[in-house]
Formats: C-alpha cells, sequence, structure tokens
C-alpha cells in the first residue's frame, strides 16, 4: 500500500469555500482519486465535517477569507507555504481569486512544478477606479504565477487573452466549457418535482413560471430583472417570477419595489441543496448577470429542457445558443429583457422547441462525465508518475 503511495502522484485543490468543492468539483475528486493522491484545502468548519467528503481524500482547513484582509491572508499564505513544502504537491490547483492568488504564490515560492489555476469569472469587470487595478492586477498576478491557465468558457478564455490577463499558449478550455459539467441524471425534467414546487408557492399549474437560480445580488442582475418582470408581467397575468439563493446584498425590499404592479407574483425560495427541483418546476431560465465566466446554472436549467434568458457577456454566449436554446439581450437593457420575457412567456411552442434543443446540447456537450473526461486527460498530461 506505501509503495502504491509513493508510485501516485500527489495533486492538492484549493479553494476559499468549501461550497465551491461540493458544488463543483466533487465528481472530478472522486474521479481523480483513482489515479492520484488528492488533497483539498478550503476553509473547512465544524459543520463540514457531517458532509459525506469521499473518505480517500484528505481534508486541510485553512481559512481563506474571499474579501481583501491582508493579516489573515498572510496567515493563509504561510500555512499554503508550510503544507506545500512538507507534501511536496506535484500538482497544486487553485479555484476562485483569493485562493488563486494564495495558492499560486505559495505554490511558486514552494517550486510546486505544475501550478494549475482555474478562472471561473472576473470580479473587477463591474468595477472601476482603483479597486478594478487592484483587482486586474492580481488577476495577471495569479496567470503569470501560474504554469497552466484554465477558462470556464472559451469567450472568457478569449477576453482574458484581449485584456492582457493570461497568454494564449499557456491557457485552454475543457471540452466545450463549464467548470463541472451537469449531472444529467439529477437535472432532468421531473413532472411531480415541478407539481410539488409550484404548489409550495402557490403558483398554477399553467402559469408561466421565470426562474433565478444563484447568488441574489446587483452584479447578477437582479433589479434589471424585476424592472422587466414588472414590464413583461403587466402584460402576461399569469407570469411568475421565483427567485432561488442567498440574498447577498439583501436586494427583497428593493426589489419587491422594482416588480411594482408584478411584487405579488414574486416568490423567493432562499437557499436550497435541491437546485434540480426549481428547474424542473420553471418554464423560463434568466441570467441578466453583468459577469460571469460560464453561467452553469444555464447548463442545469438546459438539461431539464428549459430555454433560457440571458444578457449577451463572455460566458452566458457560450451557454446559450442564441435563437436556438434560448434569447440574449444587453446587459441592463431592461427593455430588451422584458421583450425576451414577453416573447417566450406568451409561445408555449417556442418555449418547448428551444427547451429541447437545449436540452439535447446539455446532454451532448456539457454532461458532467464529458467535463470529468477531460480534466483527467488534462491532468495527465502534466503529472508524472512517482516513483519515491
Amino acid at each position: 500500500m506505501n509503495a502504491d503511495r509513493h508510485s501516485r502522484p500527489r495533486v492538492c485543490i484549493v479553494v476559499a469555500a468549501p461550497l465551491t468543492l461540493k458544488a463543483f468539483m466533487l465528481g472530478h475528486l472522486q474521479a481523480l482519486a483513482r489515479i492520484a493522491e488528492v488533497t483539498m484545502v478550503a476553509d473547512f468548519t465544524l459543520e463540514d465535517a457531517a458532509f459525506p467528503w469521499p473518505a480517500e481524500i484528505t481534508r486541510v482547513a485553512i481559512p481563506i477569507a474571499r474579501p481583501i484582509a491582508p493579516l489573515a491572508d498572510l496567515r493563509a499564505l504561510l500555512a499554503l507555504l508550510r503544507l506545500f513544502r512538507r507534501e511536496r504537491f506535484d500538482l497544486v490547483h487553485s479555484i476562485t481569486p483569493k485562493a488563486g492568488l494564495l495558492a499560486m504564490l505559495a505554490g511558486a515560492l514552494a517550486r510546486v512544478p505544475q501550478r494549475l489555476h482555474c478562472f471561473t469569472g472576473q470580479v473587477w469587470v463591474t468595477r472601476t477606479g482603483l479597486m478594478r487595478f487592484l483587482l486586474k492586477s492580481a488577476d495577471r498576478l495569479v496567470a503569470r504565477l501560474a504554469t497552466h491557465v484554465l477558462a470556464d468558457s472559451a469567450s472568457q478564455r478569449e477576453f482574458l487573452i484581449a485584456q492582457g490577463i493570461v497568454a494564449a499558449p499557456k491557457s485552454k478550455v475543457l471540452a466545450h466549457g463549464s467548470i463541472c459539467g451537469v449531472d444529467t441524471a439529477r437535472f432532468r425534467p421531473d413532472a411531480a418535482a415541478r407539481e410539488r414546487v409550484r404548489q409550495s408557492h402557490g403558483i398554477a399549474p399553467d402559469a408561466v413560471l421565470f426562474l433565478f437560480l444563484g447568488r441574489i445580488n446587483r452584479d447578477k442582475g437582479m433589479l434589471d430583472l424585476a424592472r422587466a418582470f414588472a414590464e413583461a408581467g403587466a402584460r402576461q397575468a399569469n407570469a411568475h417570477l421565483l427567485l432561488v439563493g442567498p440574498d447577498e446584498e439583501h436586494l427583497r425590499t428593493a426589489l419587491s419595489t422594482a416588480a411594482a404592479g408584478g411584487a405579488t407574483r414574486l416568490h423567493y425560495a432562499g437557499i436550497t441543496d435541491r437546485p434540480q427541483e426549481y428547474f424542473a418546476a420553471a418554464d423560463v431560465f434568466c441570467l441578466p448577470s453583468y459577469r460571469e465566466g460560464f453561467g452553469t446554472t444555464v447548463i442545469e436549467a438546459a438539461a431539464t429542457g428549459m430555454p433560457a434568458i440571458g444578457s449577451r457577456i463572455y460566458g452566458i454566449t457560450d451557454a446559450i445558443v442564441e435563437g436556438e436554446t434560448g434569447l440574449l439581450f444587453e446587459a441592463g437593457d431592461v427593455r430588451q429583457l422584458a421583450h425576451c420575457m414577453r416573447t417566450l412567456s406568451g409561445d408555449a411552442l417556442l418555449r418547448a422547441r428551444m427547451g429541447e434543443r437545449a436540452r439535447e446540447r446539455a446532454l451532448r456537450d456539457f454532461s458532467s462525465a464529458v467535463v470529468t473526461a477531460a480534466l483527467l486527460d488534462y491532468y495527465a498530461k502534466l503529472l508524472p508518475r512517482r516513483v519515491d
């Protein structure tokens, strides 16, 4: 057993929040553990101990805060440096901005031979002034410290290259994009879930239900969505809007105000560990975001047979094929968004046709099996066989 351990490459996955591992990396980690020794680093808490993590994967708790916190960040950097020097990993793979900055810096100082960072969206896109400069510079430093870079969509990779963040030769997109793909056995049409969710929110079976699922904040275009729903809903009396996810900026009152006359048909569900049921319950998915790496939720919605409306920005344009699997509008243009909502709410045949094409594409190009296979193939090219 010891001989086998020493002959296997050693990989460390670094993120800030354990939720990133649970939501995006679990399938990859389980597959990776079959060919390598895997350690995962995150800000694990006692609550995370109850989660059914794969037994063969080592967990290391290092507090990595999402906000800028110089002293805490320095402590996390030193902890990562000690870990990397002690464990002599062959590859360190980071995801999310803060984890990337700390892991790539510690990896370079510890001389980890392969340092891989995955970009999943750029915070600085919606910032201005000094903060934009600092955050953009941090991304540029991460890319320079990394030996290899992944982007979770082709359009995001092109954007990063055009902005001078990454170099084309060291960057890649796995398969057709997405950080993890979609579990097509979990995300599928489900008539029972559709009925159950609608009943719980007092939404009629024949109502047209628009859905947003994700972090509720301004960068996601939530106020635009509420205003567009007010306009579209005024002409479609049986239209409803359901928002699912954490209200990060306490926008509920502002959203209800923005929805105006449609506020009585605006519903909230909070955080869920069963997103597939909400996708199955809805008719149209909406992602009016101002920044997005790929738009995984669009593909999850597609797997349930649902068309999507999304802003025409990098990342989302990879997830939606305009006119085939959904509709696109210019980010921030409430009138265009309302027009898209009216178009789909008023045409059941169009929704059905786009939903069918969206599901076909999700199953063909974005299944989790496809993306995991692409990641393992990529790892195989980077990882040596260890013989200590």
